[in-house]
């Protein structure tokens, strides 16, 4: 498994956030992802605010078919929306995370141990999965680093 670090648990501060919110299916999400991060970019420099950390999306549910996604960036401050683009926040709180490098398709099995890892510490996962992308699609697949983060129940 090409997992790159340790499932490790942090406590989070809560991070504002620029996003769209949408749902779809698995096949066309690099497509969308790449069109609604642009049109962040493109926001954020109207506003002549940058992000504060590497793009993610925000997993509400894991149903291939109908994925309720946010994808988006975490900014500096509270920022207005525009169109489709939403202010948000991750919350502060505890999280689990672990570093994977590899293909997408193939991110399954750190979820399984994550989720593992969750319930043999007495924890539970709360809220959505986030994935924060380090590089892109100019990447060779095995090369793509991914940082999944789940948020833990108080």
């Amino acid at each position: 498994m090409p997992k790159m670090s340790d499932v490790v648990i942090l406590q989070q501060n809560e991070q504002p956030t620029l996003v769209i919110r949408t749902r779809t299916r698995v096949e066309a999400l690099p497509k969308l992802i790449g069109e609604s991060y642009a049109k962040i970019a493109s926001y954020l420099g109207e506003l002549g605010e940058l992000m504060t950390d590497v793009p993610f999306v925000a997993y509400h549910n894991m149903d291939m078919q109908d994925l309720d996604v946010e994808i988006g960036f975490c900014v500096s401050q509270k920022l207005s929306g525009k169109d489709d683009i939403r202010s948000g926040v991750i919350p502060a709180g505890q999280i689990v995370f672990c570093m994977y490098r590899g293909p997408y398709a193939e991110i399954g099995p750190v979820y399984d141990e994550m989720a593992k890892w969750i319930e043999e510490n007495g924890r539970k996962a709360a809220g959505a999965a986030y994935e924060y992308y380090y590089n892109g699609p100019d990447f060779p697949q095995s090369e793509l680093l991914t940082k999944i983060v789940m948020p833990l129940q108080h």
